[in-house]
């Protein structure tokens, strides 16, 4: 009997070698990889953010998180509108100029609102929104 055993602990021995168990489970380790689940804001989120543009000086802080790449301005040109229609052209054009170099996508929906998207967005058209044309 002890034979019996000693040749199947030698065949055992040839079979997975003379690892012991920890060093066979050290090895399963090896490969997976740890990922930190708690880390810290990612840039890749991907924000929402309404703005209000009160005068032509308020289109700034707009092109900027455009320019970013992870913002969809919803964008309220009420009261530009209601106080100088020229500025407002020109807020317009400013942000049409900047989505075309983002590559990205600009309607408007409403009388009020502009979103403006960027590049791996792009916003449904339907009878409430419209394409913003540059004058």
């Amino acid at each position: 009997m002890k034979k019996i055993l000693a040749d199947i602990k030698s065949g055992l021995k040839r079979t997975f070698g003379s690892k012991t168990e920890a060093e066979l489970l050290s090895e399963g380790e090896k490969e997976y990889l740890e990922l930190d689940t708690e880390g810290g804001e990612s840039k890749a989120n991907i924000i929402v953010r309404p703005f209000v543009i009160n005068d032509f000086s308020d289109i700034k802080e707009i092109l900027d998180s455009l320019r970013e790449g992870y913002t969809i301005a919803l964008i309220n040109i009420r009261p530009l509108k209601d106080k100088d229609l020229v500025d407002l052209k020109r807020a317009i054009n400013k942000l049409k100029k900047t989505c075309d170099a983002i590559d990205g996508d600009i309607a408007g929906f409403g009388e009020d609102y502009i979103v403006v998207t960027p590049s791996f967005a792009q916003i449904y058209r339907n009878k409430h929104t419209e394409t913003v044309k540059s004058d």
